[in-house]
């Protein structure tokens, strides 16, 4: 069918750009694609459908308008990892977490301290670059395998990443969906929790039952942040109170910039020096500049251990443009798909085999997976499967909530088991282990798009209009 035209020009694009890029796809090779695949849609839809331009014009601005509240809420929580990095509240959480690893419980430890970090920032890349890199160290030293520390690992930097509301996927696939931000997380609740704490169970028992030795050492990141932050009990307030906003379900974009005016006022009263350093000068107006940047820009802290510095470098709302671009690139694509009806086209087929609540979330489980599969990318298989399947739920009487639910548990976390994802590039060459390799013990990761499936199955707290 030449409607599937589009989509194998960005599949092919797609694998070359991760070819010759590799890590760095996102940069900018990604968007191009995007563009050049709607340019072929919309030259298929303008000859073979006879289709004006000011009609094609406004659908794709139309969908691309419909993401504005994501990326305020993308630049939000660019903002918010800089300033809770720079506060202490990040490093405090840490500090207190690494304290808990001990080598009978090292893989089970390692996996709720990479989710509370993950979950912290919002980042699970972040998470295994700094902290999973340090964890992997200690692993070794314990005496067990890269395939078991690895899985742990990621298993809780994914479980993290999937329930932030600072994760840039977690925004996307609800923005998508047209889902608030908190509802999709609390929706998420009853088929990632349960799959995180098997998963739990699993390392629990492994880590008792395999005869390690050795110990790791922690000291030095411990010694590092205590000579770089003030680490105090007492700053692990903000997170609480931004609990207690969530759990009264006030609008994100409130919470989120409530969260940044917190961190930046405990940032000014506690980590001044660090603040003045930042920003180069000493006196009131540099610690207004020092959080000035750490808002809006990179910060680099040295702390005088190297994978410590990776860990409390942030971005700031600049490090989120490359997400918005992709955003703005691939919902210019999902417009030219519906304007040119090419994306109805490609339903027809996919529904064929739609029967219940089941086979529906099921088959939006198993196009996010294949998209990751064929584009290399989360973010391209989160909007693309959102975007087929969004007026099929509305029309079966679906919660939106639903069709987020199940786009971020087939594309969010099996991006990392795909060797040739941009995901799974990354983690394979930041953590030293192949895909394949850890791809068995990433027991979450496996058990998500399948929970998934069974609680559409049980009909859990699933309703119909």
């Amino acid at each position: 069918m030449i409607s599937f035209i589009p989509f194998i020009v960005l599949i092919v694009l797609i694998t070359c750009c991760v070819a010759v890029f590799g890590n760095a796809t996102l940069d900018g090779a990604s968007q191009v694609s995007l563009l050049a695949a709607s340019a072929v849609s919309v030259l298929i839809g303008h000859f073979s459908k006879r289709l004006e331009w000011e009609n094609l014009e406004k659908e794709i601005t139309d969908k691309i308008a419909s993401c504005t509240p994501a990326i305020i809420i993308l630049l939000l929580i660019g903002a918010i990892g800089g300033t809770w990095m720079v506060s202490g509240i990040v490093p405090t959480m840490i500090y207190y977490g690494m304290q808990i690893i001990r080598p009978e419980v090292f893989l089970v430890s390692s996996s709720v301290l990479c989710a509370l970090v993950s979950l912290m920032i919002g980042s699970s890349w972040t998470t295994v670059a700094t902290i999973g890199v340090a964890l992997m160290g200690i692993g070794k030293a314990h005496g067990f395998d890269d395939g078991w520390i690895a899985g742990s690992i990621i298993t809780g930097a994914y479980f993290g990443d999937k329930l932030s509301p600072l994760s840039d996927t977690t925004v996307l696939a609800s923005s998508v969906s047209g889902t608030p931000l908190f509802t999709h997380i609390r929706y998420m609740l009853y088929t990632t929790v349960p799959s995180f704490l098997v998963s739990l169970s699993i390392f629990l028992i492994a880590g008792l039952m395999m005869n390690v030795s050795g110990h790791g050492n922690v000291q030095e990141f411990m010694d590092g942040l205590q000579h770089t932050f003030v680490i105090s009990p007492w700053l692990l307030i903000v997170p609480v109170l931004t609990g207690v906003m969530i759990a009264r379900r006030w609008p994100s974009m409130v919470v989120l910039f409530l969260a940044i005016l917190l961190a930046a006022v405990v940032g000014l009263l506690v980590q001044p020096d660090l603040i003045r350093q930042i920003s180069g000068h000493d006196g009131f107006l540099s610690s207004y500049k020092g959080m000035m940047q750490v808002c809006y820009g990179s910060t680099n802290i040295e702390t005088g251990v190297p994978m410590l510095n990776d860990l409390v470098q942030t971005s700031g709302m600049g490090g989120m443009m490359p997400t918005i671009w992709l955003i703005i690139c691939a919902q210019t694509f999902g417009g030219a798909l519906t304007a040119t009806g090419q994306l109805t086209d490609l339903m027809k087929v996919v529904l064929r085999w739609v029967r219940g609540t089941a086979s529906l979330v099921a088959s939006t489980v198993g196009t996010s997976l294949f998209c990751n599969i064929a584009m290399a990318d989360q973010y391209l298989s989160i909007m693309l499967a959102s975007s087929m399947f969004k007026d099929v739920y509305r029309k079966g009487g679906y919660e939106a909530r639903l069709l987020s639910r199940s786009c971020e548990d087939g594309a969010t976390v099996t991006s990392v088991l795909v060797p040739w994802n941009t995901c799974g590039l990354t983690q394979s060459t930041v953590l030293g282990v192949a895909t394949l390799t850890y791809l068995p013990y990433c027991f979450f990761n496996i058990l998500s798009p399948i929970t998934s499936i069974l609680v559409a199955g049980l009909g859990w707290k699933i309703k119909r209009k």
